[in-house]
C-alpha cells in the first residue's frame, strides 16, 4: 500500500528530504508532496562554505552533525547529479590573527585529517602564498588550507535538488499550507491526511505547529550578504573560499561572482529589508583584502531569516506527541552543512529505514518543543 508523506518547508532539510525519499530504497512505496511558499527561506538567500572541521564551536553533537553533513554532500552531489554552479570543492583557507593561534590551528587540522578523509590535503600558507591562491586578495593574510572545503550556493542547490525530485514524482506545490489540530493539512486542495509529515519550517515553525497545542523554541536571526562582479582575466572556478577571523566569508564564484557574507541580526525579527547599513559593513569587510573594490561592483543583496534554538544547536527527531510527525530545524548560521545530513536521517525515517543513533547528533525533541 502506498503512504503519502507531506514536507512543509522547501529550504535545505525539505528539498534534501525531497530528493532522498525520490531516491532511496522504498521510494516506489510512497507519494510525496513537497509545499513551501519561499517567503524568507534562509537557503535561498545564502551562499556559504562547507567546512565545519576547523570550528571554534565544541558542541559535540553539532560537530558529529557537521561532520556528517560534510561527508554526505560528495555522494548526494553525485546522486542528484547537481552542478558546480550550486556546489564545488575548492578548498578553504581558514585564517587567525595570532601567528600562534595559527600554528595551533594548523596542528589541529593535522590531528583530525588523521582520521577524518573529507578534509583532505591540509597546507599551512603563508600570505604570499595565499595570495597566490587567491588572486584577487591585495592584502592576503596567512592561513591554513583544507583541500577538502567546498563552497555552495543555497538557491542553486535548492532548485536543483526539486528538480531532481520532481522528475522522481515527487510533487511540489508552491504554497503555504496548514497543520489543522487533528494534524491534517489544510492546502488549496481541501484537507488531507498524511500518513508522515516532515516539518522543516525554519523560523516559522513555531507558527506551523501552534494549531497542535505545541511550543516551539525557535528564534529568528536576519542574515544578509551581498554579491559583487569583478571584471578581470584571472581564472577563479577553481579559486579557494576564505574563511577569515572574526570577519564575513570571501566566497569567489565561477565567472567574477564574489559572495560577501552573512551577518548575524538577532534584533530584527522576520524583516527582509535589505540594510544600508549590512551592504557598508559587509563591503568594507572585503575591501579590507581587497582593497581594489568600489560599491559600484555591489549587484545585489540577499537577506534570509535563520532559525536559533537557545543553546545553538540544531535539533531533529519525531514529535513525541505526534507520531507521525518529523521535524528538523534550529540551523542557524550552520544550515548549509546540517541540513542536508538531517534531511537525509528524517527521509530515512519516513520510510522506516532508521539505522544511526540519532542521540549522536541532537538532544530529545522535547528540549525545543512541548
Amino acid at each position: 500500500m502506498v503512504r503519502h508523506i507531506a514536507i512543509i518547508g522547501g529550504g535545505i532539510i525539505g528539498a534534501t528530504a525531497a530528493f532522498y525519499l525520490s531516491y532511496l530504497q522504498g521510494n516506489k512505496d510512497v507519494q510525496v508532496t513537497l509545499f513551501d511558499d519561499g517567503h524568507g527561506q534562509a537557503t535561498k538567500a545564502a551562499s556559504g562554505i562547507i567546512s565545519p572541521w576547523l570550528s571554534k564551536r565544541r558542541n559535540k553533537r553539532w560537530y558529529a552533525l557537521a561532520k556528517r553533513g560534510a561527508e554526505l554532500y560528495p555522494d548526494l552531489v553525485k546522486a542528484a547529479q547537481l552542478s558546480d554552479k550550486a556546489y564545488r570543492k575548492t578548498g578553504t583557507i581558514v585564517t587567525r590573527k595570532a601567528e600562534t593561534d595559527l600554528l595551533n590551528l594548523y596542528h589541529e587540522a593535522q590531528i583530525k585529517a588523521e582520521h577524518t578523509p573529507a578534509m583532505g590535503q591540509i597546507e599551512l600558507l603563508d600570505s604570499k602564498t595565499v595570495q597566490q591562491r587567491m588572486p584577487i586578495l591585495t592584502h592576503a593574510p596567512a592561513g591554513v588550507l583544507v583541500n577538502g572545503g567546498a563552497r555552495i550556493d543555497g538557491a542553486d542547490f535548492v532548485t536543483e535538488l526539486l528538480k531532481r525530485a520532481e522528475s522522481n514524482n515527487v510533487e511540489v506545490e508552491r504554497e503555504r499550507i496548514s497543520v489543522l489540530p487533528d494534524g491534517t493539512i489544510k492546502s488549496s486542495s481541501g484537507v488531507q491526511k498524511y500518513d508522515v509529515v516532515i516539518v522543516a519550517t525554519g523560523a516559522w515553525m513555531r507558527e506551523t505547529l501552534k494549531p497542535l497545542g505545541l511550543d516551539v523554541k525557535v528564534r529568528p536571526q536576519k542574515g544578509q550578504l551581498i554579491d559583487m562582479t569583478i571584471h578581470t582575466a584571472i581564472k577563479w572556478d577553481n579559486m579557494p573560499v576564505m574563511m577569515p577571523e572574526s570577519m564575513s566569508d570571501i566566497i569567489p564564484f565561477n565567472g567574477g561572482k564574489l559572495v560577501v557574507g552573512a551577518t548575524h541580526e538577532n534584533d530584527e525579527g522576520f524583516d527582509l529589508t535589505p540594510k544600508a547599513e549590512a551592504r557598508t559593513e559587509l563591503f568594507n569587510n572585503a575591501k579590507a583584502f581587497i582593497d581594489t573594490l568600489s560599491e559600484s561592483q555591489i549587484t545585489g543583496m540577499r537577506v534570509g531569516t535563520r532559525a536559533y534554538t537557545d543553546d545553538f544547536a540544531p535539533f531533529f527527531g519525531s514529535i513525541p506527541t505526534m507520531g507521525s510527525f518529523l521535524v528538523g530545524g534550529g540551523l542557524g548560521s550552520s544550515g548549509l552543512t546540517t541540513g542536508p545530513i538531517i534531511g537525509y536521517f528524517l527521509a530515512q525515517a519516513a520510510l522506516g529505514n532508521v539505522t544511526d543513533d540519532w542521540n549522536l547528533y541532537t538532544k530529545p525533541i522535547s528540549l525545543y518543543i512541548n
